[in-house]
């Protein structure tokens, strides 16, 4: 039996699970691909760094059912410069991967399994390093969504340097969505779990050396996903979803949404103590990806895709409909308010399209921006993304440009074009799925003329499956981080 016959028949049950299938089906190959064929269009020649996905691509058959949050990470990886785009593809050795690699075949139970019988360790969850990728202090940083050490890799060769703990000085975890502000180069984090005070919030400055770390007492264990920052201050979430308590008695992950308890959210200056955060109350609801945040007089505004109904109602009977429901979100586009002089939160809905993954200039991370760029879930049983929206998050103005039959996105990157005199004078950069002949390419928009659809397409020899966050690397801040005093 092949690999991947073996990932797609079912543990338990006749059923196949869809995110080991088609477009989600994991490569084993890992390979360089240089000077990419253009399909179409022509390759803008001011490209000049990185475009770099993360994503889950489990190299053993997965023991019992498969989470597709569950597999080993894998980065794919665009790389522009003089003209050319060399592709690469390489997993992220965390040590799960090398002991099971070892092992030659799977050891951990994934986050849906019981986990009594994972190898014993600090947790008995497999930290896979899939689900985000930054840069800082001169390394690509894979980062995992429940929270555990960060994995170092070469911008572009993709070697995993290994574990990074900051020199030594990282006191705890970091979870998936850290933020680095790229005016000042500084890490900015937080970590949660099951022990008191719950969550802990962190900064590292540009070297990779952490200043800053304080604890933010919560009523009990919860499950935030991302957070915001503003020039001066961080937004950290306490919303009302969290692991069932019965569920985690039995060494089960099991999401509850406790729809009597407000969504909070905690403003704390950058560098403040976990004492000094000031809750704002806000309507139930769960947030899995800020767009952006920034301060307006005494306000702080914050930009989200809210999700309304985060415990879907599923098919019971099919063991595998709990699972797909979650994994469909219906995020909104969101606004909220915090005053700092008065204590009162404002929201206000900005869009009904279920949009998610958003995408901004990263040089903007904590500024009054404008445009966001997010995908469009269509309507399926797995989350794919069938369109490409440009929202004014100043006004809620959008512009939807669709990818076209049997195509399929993942989240792009915003590269600013040198010498450009507006926010969306840039290029957008994004991994598309062609249904057609089974395999991926990479597509190039011009931010400002959506509708013209890409200015370029460049084809790719594999597959690249879908996954999860992208980052943008420009050759002027790797160099910088090669070469810190110039």
């Amino acid at each position: 039996m092949t690999l991947k016959e073996e990932l797609i028949a079912p543990a338990a049950a006749a059923l196949t699970n869809p995110y080991l299938d088609g477009p989600y089906a994991p490569t084993a190959e890992e390979i360089t691909a240089t000077d990419l064929a253009v399909l179409h269009g022509e390759l803008p020649a001011d490209l000049d760094g990185v475009y770099v996905r993360n994503g889950p691509n489990p190299q053993f058959a997965p023991i019992g059912r498969y989470h597709w949050f569950d597999g080993d990470g894998m980065l794919h990886a665009v790389h522009f410069e003089n003209g050319k785009a060399t592709y690469r593809n390489r997993y992220i050795r965390t040590a799960e991967f090398e002991a099971e690699r070892a092992a030659g075949t799977a050891l951990w139970r994934g986050v849906i399994e019981p986990w009594d019988d994972n190898p014993a360790g600090d947790r008995r969850e497999r930290n896979s390093a899939n689900t985000d990728v930054v840069f800082h202090h001169g390394n690509l940083l894979s980062l995992w969504y429940r929270a555990g050490k960060p994995y170092a890799l070469d911008p572009i060769s993709l070697e995993t340097r290994g574990v990074d703990d900051f020199s030594a000085t990282l006191p705890g975890e970091v979870s998936a969505h850290a933020k680095v502000d790229e005016t000042t180069e500084e890490f900015i984090f937080f970590d949660y779990g099951i022990n008191a005070p719950y969550l802990r919030y962190g900064m590292a400055d540009p070297s990779g050396v952490v200043t800053h770390y304080t604890g933010i007492e919560l009523p009990g264990p919860r499950l935030p996903h991302d957070m915001a920052i503003t020039e001066n201050y961080s937004i950290l979430m306490d919303l009302p979803l969290y692991n069932d308590p019965r569920a985690a008695a039995a060494g089960r992950f099991k999401l509850f949404f406790d729809r009597n308890l407000p969504s909070r959210f905690g403003v704390l200056p950058r560098r403040g103590d976990g004492s000094a955060v000031r809750w704002f109350e806000a309507a139930p609801g769960y947030i899995y990806h800020t767009v952006n945040a920034w301060e307006e007089g005494d306000e702080i505004v914050m930009v989200v895709c809210r999700v309304s109904k985060p415990s879907p109602v599923s098919d019971r009977a099919n063991p595998l409909a709990q699972l797909l429901a979650y994994l469909r979100p219906e995020a909104k586009l969101h606004r909220y308010r915090f005053n700092l002089r008065t204590g009162a939160t404002t929201e206000e809905p900005m869009d009904d399209v279920n949009t998610e993954f958003p995408a901004i200039d990263q040089g903007r991370t904590g500024q009054r921006g404008r445009w966001s760029y997010q995908m469009r879930l269509s309507v399926d049983q797995t989350m794919l993304f069938d369109a490409v929206m440009k929202y004014d998050v100043q006004t809620g103005a959008k512009q939807t440009q669709p990818f076209g039959d049997g195509f399929f996105g993942s989240e792009l990157t915003v590269v600013p074009r040198p010498g450009g005199t507006s926010e969306d004078d840039a290029w957008l950069t994004m991994f598309a799925f062609n249904s057609h002949t089974q395999l991926s390419e990479v597509w190039i928009y011009d931010a400002a003329d959506l509708a013209a659809g890409p200015v370029c397409r460049l084809g790719l020899p594999v597959r690249v499956p879908l996954g999860f966050h992208a980052t943008w690397v420009s050759g002027e801040r790797m160099r910088a981080a090669a070469d810190p005093v110039g």
